[in-house]
């Protein structure tokens, strides 16, 4: 099985607002960065989608060291939230039945991760790692370039 390493970040200009996604993925010397906008969005959206783009480009099942600044997505994998909202049929809190947000991505992850060996690790942010400042610097030229796809699964 390859050993890919993918750095992802997400963000919006305003909260909701035009987002974007950065991706750097790294397997042996190749070096690959994705980019794209989207008109109006959320800064979670983004994180998500920037994960989900960069496992849909793997061709072939791979283990994959999976980093993210973004705890939302971390933990929500790591801790079995996601996993555990798909199993209660995206009820977020039995009490309260508060439903679960970004369902449509939080599915495409899921799915994603079945076919991959990921493991996630939390960046911090603005701290100088050099493929995560990568992947802000291509998300926020990504939302500032006036996009114009929609983001289908938002619902603003």
């Amino acid at each position: 099985m390859k050993k890919v390493t993918i750095y992802t970040d997400g963000g919006c200009i305003g909260n909701p607002g035009p987002g974007g996604y950065g991706v750097v993925l790294l397997y042996g010397p190749h070096r690959r960065e994705l980019a794209g906008g989207f008109r109006e969005t959320t800064n979670n959206r983004m994180e998500l989608l920037a994960c989900i783009k960069g496992l849909e480009t793997l061709t072939e099942p791979c283990a994959v060291d999976l980093y993210s600044d973004s705890k939302y997505v971390v933990d929500g994998i790591s801790k079995g939230w996601a996993e555990r909202w798909r199993k209660n049929n995206w009820i977020r809190d039995k009490k309260s039945g508060a439903r679960a947000v970004n369902v449509d991505l939080w599915q495409r992850l899921l799915e994603l991760m079945q076919k991959h060996r990921v493991t996630m690790h939390w960046v911090r942010g603005h701290a100088g790692n050099r493929e995560n400042e990568t992947c802000d610097q291509l998300a926020n030229q990504a939302a500032r370039s006036q996009p114009t796809a929609v983001d289908s699964g938002y619902p603003g």
